[in-house]
């Protein structure tokens, strides 16, 4: 399964002191002005402040690619080694485990933004220094933005960045974003932004095309440094033992190990089987099967290898099966829904998942954006205008996926499946589901991994009852890759990341622009002028009031229109370690991450 990172890092920053009430300026920039941690913090709560430096920590690639070629983790083509972003390229802001929407400076020393909300500018921090041993500077960060807005990275910065006027240097460590119009998200959004050295990718002291920029090592001014690299089988992140931010107080008590290999693998088995043999550390595990029955061993028996379920509070996102209405059997959203009734996820998470999981609900399950009931006088006052653009059932209860326990049955979803298909124009004809043209309904479903055959093939037995004919099809990554991004796919299975404050982002996923373009996060193909205008009304919004009913309105209207078939989520993370050879803090936070928690707070024991 993909899974769609969002471009951006949500950030909530810090109301500064002194200030009048219609700015912000400060050590950073709270999104709706709250914030745990004062001017002058020693750390962050959930990290050990004397944790020693040292040791390794062995990991597996998270890639579903078996290797890497190249790397630039910022163009389009090829793939990067799994962590290298995080781990090489700093921001001007960073956020904390332990709230949501909340960050504190990093490059930046101070953030200041316009009473009119028109800009935010930075002042770096002095003693910043990339790999090189040179200071960042405000034309490296005007550099670093230029290129991602350039033609050879993902259009997911396009649209990100859409609302970003342009970027002024002021001095050597000053620079001011413009934007076009005020947004609270944006200074988040431009202060999460990767930042790199204008001298990564010169070749005679003149910079290359950054689509040359392949094999150039990376010049950050992150806590690791490329280390020794075997092709094919594993990559080596080195601690920067003069990193300039070791003492700083977001990152006291962080980044304690000395190196960071990365394994590569070619299959799920291999890399189970790795773990058992002691060759790694860590590995997160998403199959309940795997985690139920097959991670154990003489290792787990003896207490070297610990199994650890950690509770989180992050949000549920939206795992979905996502389907392609640039198909025209897809157009009809009562075709749509048909598809989505045929899944029986209650028996699947009983007799599959070992009842590990919770079923996806809307866009924004375990936030204050999540829909539910009927809608408030504030979200009708939104959807009411597009009543003609979108389903009818928006306007009533939200919607909630179809089940078969309790009063409701498979049977009964399939009967309204079928009636829902005829009223579409589809109807069974001896065993086979036709249009009026005669046409089949025989849809491919794509993957790059043959194990996921096992999940679909219930719901292709419950759609072959409809008549139609579910054919699962796995081709390998570079090409899976290939027809995502130019969306030649009926449907697939993608994994995407919720957030606490959904803004810009969503314009890449659902905005009407982004439907057309290649290589976008809008892998439906909505093309709506109300969901336009609905997700520009989230990213407007100057206060927390105002978002929440323009989020649920959103969240209303996607999951009525039925393009996306809810999958399911869990509220742990569950991960196997090597409790002989890794220590962790006490304290694990609401919104830890998974493996980026133990990279960037555990330690070698």
């Amino acid at each position: 399964m993909r899974c769609l990172r969002l471009v951006a890092v949500f950030l909530s920053l810090a109301w500064g002191l002194g200030v009048s009430a219609s700015a912000w300026a400060g050590y950073g920039y709270a999104l709706w002005g709250n914030l745990k941690y004062p001017a002058g913090f020693s750390h962050f709560d959930y990290v050990n402040p004397a944790a020693p430096k040292g040791g390794e920590l062995r990991l597996v690639s998270n890639l579903r690619t078996s290797t890497f070629d190249k790397y630039n983790p910022f163009t389009i083509k090829g793939s990067a080694p799994a962590y290298l972003a995080d781990l090489m390229f700093d921001t001007l802001l960073v956020g904390s485990l332990d709230e949501t929407a909340a960050g504190y400076g990093l490059l930046a020393e101070d953030v200041t933004v316009a009473a009119d909300g028109l800009s935010a500018t930075f002042v770096l921090r002095p003693d910043a220094r990339f790999h090189n041993g040179e200071p960042v500077q405000a034309a490296d960060v005007k550099h670093s933005f230029d290129v991602l807005m350039g033609p050879y990275t993902s259009p997911a910065y396009k649209s990100l960045l859409e609302d970003v006027a342009g970027i002024d240097v002021l001095g050597e460590r000053r620079l001011r974003y413009r934007f076009k119009k005020p947004n609270r998200e944006l200074p988040l959004t431009v202060g999460g932004l990767p930042v790199f050295s204008r001298s990564w990718g010169m070749e005679g002291g003149q910079p290359k095309s950054f689509d040359n920029v392949v094999m150039d090592i990376p010049i950050g001014s992150g806590p690791y440094k490329i280390g020794p690299v075997r092709f094919g089988k594993d990559i080596t992140y080195v601690r920067d033992p003069t990193y300039w931010a070791n003492d700083l107080n977001v990152r006291r008590g962080m980044v304690n190990f000395d190196r960071i290999t990365v394994k590569i693998y070619k299959d799920n088995t291999a890399k189970l089987e790795a773990l058992k043999a002691g060759e790694f550390d860590l590995m997160r595990f998403f199959s309940a099967g795997d985690w139920a029955r097959r991670v154990n061993g003489k290792r787990f028996d003896s207490g070297e290898l610990v199994k650890g379920e950690f509770k989180h509070s992050l949000p549920s996102g939206f795992q979905s099966y996502v389907i392609n209405v640039r198909r025209d059997k897809f157009k009809d959203v009562r075709v749509r829904e048909a598809l989505g009734l045929a899944i029986d996820y209650e028996w699947m998470n009983r007799q599959m998942f070992y009842s590990a999981y919770q079923r996806v609900v809307g866009l924004f399950g375990n936030t204050a954006c999540q829909a539910s009931a009927l809608p408030s006088p504030q979200e009708l006052a939104i959807l009411t205008p597009w009543r003609q653009q979108i389903p009818a059932a928006a306007l009533g209860p939200m919607f909630a996926p179809p089940r078969t326990d309790g009063d409701s049955s498979l049977r009964a979803n399939l009967r309204r499946a079928r009636d829902l298909l005829a009223d579409a124009g589809w109807h069974i004809q001896g065993s086979v589901l036709r249009n009026s043209s005669g046409e089949a309904m025989v849809i491919e479903y794509l993957d790059s991994n043959e194990g996921g055959a096992r999940v679909v093939a219930p719901w292709a037995r419950n759609l072959e009852k409809l008549g139609i004919q579910l054919n699962y099809r796995a081709v390998d990554f570079a090409l899976y890759q290939q027809r995502l991004s130019k969306f030649e796919f009926d449907i697939v299975s993608l994994a995407y990341g919720g957030t606490h404050n959904p803004g810009q982002e969503y314009a890449n996923m659902f905005g009407s622009q982004a439907a057309v373009t290649e290589d976008s996060g809008n892998m439906a193909g909505v093309s709506s002028q109300a969901v336009d205008a609905i997700i520009a009304r989230m990213t407007s919004a100057k206060t927390q009031a105002e978002l929440l009913p323009a989020c649920r309105a959103l969240d209303r209207v996607i999951s009525h229109s039925h393009y996306l078939i809810p999958q399911w989520t869990a509220s742990t993370h569950r991960m196997a370690f090597n409790d002989q050879r890794l220590a962790r803090p006490p304290l694990t936070p609401a919104y830890s991450t998974g493996e980026a928690w133990a990279i960037f707070t555990w330690w070698a024991r």
